[in-house]
């Protein structure tokens, strides 16, 4: 039974993937703190915000949909920077293709998720 936004699986994974990001992104080189990783910190956080804020607001489905399209562009968005990392060599194409893979996947619930959504 989902109670809050904790219990989406969209939810967990995102923000399972914005920790992974951030412990990532303390080994990227300094010069990009300002640029890539600023990016990447941002964007990675932006998926589970925007499921949460747009959970808040579930009784009006044109809202909660409006906040899964934004956390479906983050998703996206996360993919060009973790393509940016890996053809850097910033870090590994294993790790990247592992995190690209689950990007993808999570940016496909999204959208089931967005596309079957009922009000209650």
């Amino acid at each position: 039974m989902i109670k809050t936004f904790r219990d989406l699986e969209v939810y967990t994974e995102s923000y399972n993937l914005m920790l992974t990001i951030h412990r990532a992104a303390k080994t990227l080189p300094v010069y990009e703190r300002n640029d890539l990783v600023s990016q990447l910190r941002r964007a990675s956080k932006s998926c589970p915000a925007n499921i949460a804020e747009g959970w808040a607001k579930r009784r009006f489905e044109k809202e909660f949909k409006r906040h899964l399209d934004s956390a479906i562009g983050s998703a996206n968005e996360m993919e060009v920077h973790i393509e940016t990392a890996r053809d850097l060599n910033y870090l590994s194409k294993d790790f990247c293709e592992e995190l690209l893979d689950r990007y993808k996947k999570l940016g496909g619930k999204l959208t089931n998720l967005r596309n079957n959504w009922k009000t209650f």
